[in-house]
């Protein structure tokens, strides 16, 4: 595993393309690659640069990435653009404010095709969230991706808007 900071944009070009390579496959596949690969380099300069921000990248023996997590602590005030609204009205705004600012978010979790099925996808986040701040980590992922989805909810529990953890993903949106 390496580890980076603002340093990723080093890497910036590797990393867009195996980004494109795993959010292009299903069930991303309607993506087209070269505006996904374009898209991801254009917000990693931006992301790069958020406060608390890191990356891990898990390199093969010829230094070609197979996998890679990056996050980035999570400020106030809470976002409310893409589905943080809806986090913040199934949890509440104290609730939010209590577990979720200032912990690490998890932005971005990919494994190559190629290095799935060999605990990698574990590992990374496991690697990632052991950076985090007072041990507080979390994410968010597509309802729609079930392989994910089902990778989250062997690994993480889920938050519950009652504060149960919970097995089951759809509980919380």
């Amino acid at each position: 595993m390496r580890y980076f900071d603002r340093d990723i944009l080093t890497v910036a070009d590797e990393l867009a393309e195996a980004y494109a390579e795993v959010f292009t496959a299903p069930p991303w596949e309607h993506r087209d690659r070269e505006e996904t690969r374009a898209a991801f380099g254009k917000r990693l300069e931006s992301d790069a640069h958020r406060p608390g921000f890191r990356a891990v990248l898990a390199l093969s023996e010829r230094g070609e990435i197979d996998g890679f997590a990056t996050g980035w602590t999570t400020l106030a005030p809470f976002r409310t653009d893409r589905a943080y609204g809806r986090v913040t009205r199934r949890l509440g705004a104290a609730r939010v404010d209590e577990l979720l600012v200032g912990a690490l978010e998890i932005d971005e979790l990919g494994v190559r095709g190629h290095a799935r099925g060999t605990g990698l996808g574990r590992r990374l986040l496991s690697a990632l969230t052991g950076t985090a701040p007072e041990g507080r980590a979390w994410l968010l992922t597509w309802d729609q991706a079930a392989d994910t989805l089902a990778f989250y909810l062997w690994s993480w529990p889920v938050l519950r808007p009652s504060g149960r953890m919970v097995k089951a993903i759809s509980e919380l949106l």
